[in-house]
């Protein structure tokens, strides 16, 4: 997935799960591009795992330590800020040097899937993450992981809320909760209640529906429950466990307004006051 704002229309995992259908089992799809032996064995160049996520790339990561600490302590923040369970399935990330060995890659393994900096396809085995060193690698890494973590632990999660948490983690941890570029957009919103209601993103479920407007809200209300009323944030863990548990139960909004019935107006004073 992109940042819209960068440039690319806005696809993620969503996109690529009717496409990948029947594309060969995981095995092929972490083989080593271009192979490289070791021992008489094929791997790649540099390995490494990170927590619950195995890193795959055809050149050394060890210089960019701050970024491989974060992709080892986003499950850890996942799990403490959501109270999400431990993931059920393990989390690939295949990172290459070149932009054209990543294109020659996808188009071998996945051939209908159209091009996008970075991508996380989930077929019917563990979740893949792709990508290539490019100047948002550290940006694409945290979003796409956050997809993958997220599906491997909550499975059927909806489409807003799912992008809503991947703008969020997208950024280094201390940004989080005042240094994301849609802060500000979020705090005129609010200033002229200009409001796009929860319910209206819940409605959505085809992610070309998703432009730039709609990653900003989703983000500005996952903002809200994790960092507004703590009721909000009881509610968002709620929710997230029942979709964990494929328990039936009211969307986030359903359990949102029946708290503040003026849900826009409790909304409009979280980011009046946010500094």
């Amino acid at each position: 997935m992109s940042h819209p704002s960068r440039g690319e229309h806005p696809l993620s995992r969503r996109a690529w799960l009717a496409v990948v259908a029947g594309a060969g089992p995981i095995a092929s799809l972490v083989a080593p591009w271009p192979s490289v032996s070791w021992g008489g064995a094929e791997r790649w160049a540099y390995e490494r795992q990170l927590g619950v996520v195995t890193l795959h790339a055809d050149f050394s990561l060890e210089s960019t330590p701050t970024l491989l600490n974060e992709i080892t302590q986003l499950h850890e923040h996942l799990g403490r800020t959501l109270r999400l369970p431990s993931p059920t399935e393990p989390v690939h990330l295949i990172v290459f040097r070149q932009k054209s060995t990543y294109q020659a890659y996808l188009k071998q393994y996945y051939p209908k899937v159209p091009y996008r900096r970075a991508l996380y396809i989930k077929d019917r085995g563990p979740g893949i993450v792709f990508a290539y060193r490019s100047s948002e690698l550290d940006v694409d890494l945290r979003h796409e992981t956050t997809h993958a973590l997220l599906h491997s632990t909550v499975g059927n999660i909806p489409l807003w809320l799912d992008e809503g948490l991947a703008e969020y983690f997208e950024v280094p941890a201390e940004q989080r909760a005042r240094g994301h570029e849609y802060l500000a957009t979020a705090r005129w919103h609010a200033r002229i209640a200009s409001i796009t209601p929860l319910e209206d993103l819940e409605s959505l479920d085809d992610l070309n529906d998703m432009g730039p407007q709609e990653y900003q809200r989703a983000w500005a209300w996952v903002h809200f429950c994790l960092h507004g009323p703590s009721e909000a944030r009881e509610d968002l863990q709620r929710h997230l466990a029942d979709l964990a548990d494929a328990a039936t139960g009211p969307t986030l909004g359903d359990r949102l307004r029946r708290r503040w019935p003026e849900l826009e107006s409790k909304f409009a004073q979280h980011f009046r006051g946010w500094q």
